[in-house]
This record gives C-alpha cells, sequence and structure tokens, in this order.
C-alpha cells in the first residue's frame, strides 16, 4: 500500500521501486554480515575486537573485554555515539557526513569503559560503526560492497544500497518533523549502523529470507542473527541487532530505523510467516503505526 508523496506538492504516489532511507534497519544487514563470516568461520563472535583493530588501538586495555557479539547485541558499554562527533560535523542536518576511520580510532585509543561489558544493554550507533569497520577489514572489501555481494545478490534486492544509482533508482525526498526538506544522510566509517536506502519490496523480499528452512550460508546466518544472546529487562530479547517480543502469542523479531528526515520499522513473525514493512519520508515516528498493522494481522 502506497499514500502521500514522494515529494512535496508532486502529486506522485511512492511505489515499490521508490526508496527510502531505512536508518537503523541497517543493523540487522550488517548483523547478518557478522553471522555470515561467522558461519563460514572468517571471525569468532566471541572474538575480542581488539584482534581485528590496528595495534595503536588494540592497546587499550578498555576495548580488549568487548567481543564482537557484543558489539551487534549493544553490550559492549560503548555510548551512543562517540564524544568527537560533534567536532566533525559540518551540516548539523548530515551528522556523519565527516566522521572518518580516523576519527574512530582517535576516539578508541583514549576510551575509558564506564562498566564492564556484557553488564547492561545500551544502545550504540558508535559500536554498529567500529563493527562495519571490522567486518570491511576481514572481508577486505567497503561495507557497501559486502550488502551487496553476501546479501543482496543472493536474495536478489536490487534497490538495497548505501549509494544508490541517481539514473537508475529514486529515493523520495526527505522532511523533518517540521514537514521542512532536509538532506538525506551520508557516511563515512559509520556507514554499518545506519547508511541503506531501501524499498517496501525489497525488505519484504528480506523477511521472507528469515522464513526459510536454512540450507545455505546465508540462510544459516539469517538464522544466528534471531538466536538469544541477551536480556534486556522487563520483556525483551536481543539477538544480533534484533530485539524480540511476544506479541499476542508469537515471537516477533524487529528493528526500527530513523534519519532526520525518515523513519522506518521493519518485524517479522516467522512461525506466521508475516511480515511488516513500514517506511516514510517524514521524520515521525512510524512504530505505533506499524504495531497497531502486526497486531491486527497477528489476530
Amino acid at each position: 500500500f502506497y499514500y502521500g508523496e514522494t515529494e512535496k506538492g508532486n502529486k506522485q504516489l511512492p511505489d515499490e521501486n521508490t526508496l527510502f532511507e531505512i536508518g537503523s534497519i541497517s543493523k540487522t544487514f550488517t548483523a547478518t554480515l557478522l553471522a555470515y563470516l561467522a558461519q563460514t568461520q572468517q571471525i569468532s563472535l566471541d572474538d575480542s575486537i581488539t584482534r581485528y583493530l590496528p595495534d595503536s588501538v588494540a592497546v587499550n586495555p578498555d576495548l580488549q573485554r568487548i567481543t564482537l557479539q557484543q558489539l551487534a547485541n549493544h553490550t559492549s558499554g560503548l555510548p551512543r555515539m562517540p564524544d568527537n562527533i560533534e567536532a566533525t560535523t559540518v551540516d548539523s542536518r548530515n551528522p556523519y557526513a565527516g566522521y572518518t576511520k580516523e576519527h574512530l580510532y582517535s576516539y578508541l585509543k583514549s576510551y575509558k569503559a564506564t562498566a564492564p561489558p556484557d553488564t547492561a544493554y545500551l544502545y550504540s550507533n558508535l559500536a554498529f560503526g567500529i563493527l562495519g569497520d571490522i567486518l570491511s577489514t576481514v572481508y577486505g572489501k567497503p561495507y557497501n560492497e559486502m550488502v551487496q555481494e553476501i546479501i543482496c545478490q543472493p536474495l536478489e534486492l536490487v534497490n538495497t544500497t548505501a549509494s544508490p544509482d541517481p539514473e537508475n533508482q529514486y529515493v523520495a525526498k526527505v522532511y523533518n518533523e517540521k514537514g521542512q526538506e532536509t538532506p538525506l544522510w551520508t557516511f563515512d566509517a559509520f556507514s554499518a549502523h545506519g547508511s541503506l536506502k531501501s524499498t517496501v519490496s525489497d525488505l519484504l523480499r528480506y523477511t521472507k529470507a528469515h522464513f526459510t528452512l536454512p540450507e545455505s550460508d546465508l540462510e544459516h546466518a539469517l538464522a544466528l542473527t534471531r538466536q538469544f544472546t541477551y536480556f534486556n529487562p522487563p520483556d525483551t530479547d536481543i539477538g544480533l541487532a534484533w530485539h524480540m517480543n511476544v506479541v499476542g502469542d508469537e515471537l516477533v523479531y524487529w528493528h526500527n530505523g530513523r534519519t532526520f528526515g525518515s523513519s522506518s520499522y521493519l518485524a517479522l513473525a516467522p512461525d506466521r510467516k508475516m511480515a511488516v514493512v513500514v517506511l516514510s519520508n517524514t521524520a515521525d515516528p512510524v512504530d505505533s503505526l506499524a504495531v497497531a498493522i502486526l497486531k491486527r494481522m497477528l489476530q
């Protein structure tokens, strides 16, 4: 179902080929890359992150206790954002554009933990930025190329990318909560936490892959992302990126996303082979709408 306009005033409905920023739903793709490298025995989820960081960073003892899994389930103890990001921001409407790997490593060298890893759930964009950097190092290719090769090509997700082709792919213009147009976010070091754009049809195809009895390495990786790793009171289990809650009698896996001009929500109930995807080109959250649709479907 499609509503609204792709640009304010153009009276043009979005369609199955209209790309939207999906924000932090990108994290589920990043977690899938992690699970794929674990499935193909290129890494272990229990590896210390310092195994894959430069020596100048890896000597920090507060980093040595953090594992790859803890980056992916938000139990690393790392804060939501690094404290040196504001100094790199040129346009406040596009906060991640100037944050490079050099800035990231500079922050990590002096990082001081406030609590041991695995003692609390603390949602962290920073953790997924680090995870994406490590995965690219191990695989030897940039984040978006990994997403294309490992996930999009096998699943035929033709419009899911961090770098849309302006000649062949159309991204809906985005608007803040006041209805003012705002830039699409661009990323450097933090691609893995929120850079992907996608379509309703691609994301529904992505959810269908989660309903498949695992046979391929990718299918096993998708299943691994849904395995329990941590309990966040009062009622949420955490997989790799996924949040899990019981809705009615069904176990539902979900993630949402938000930028300064977009909002998104994806949930799947594998036992019922049901999923809901809601994408919007405004910053107003769509979570409550998506959950209402999901509850109605499950009833």
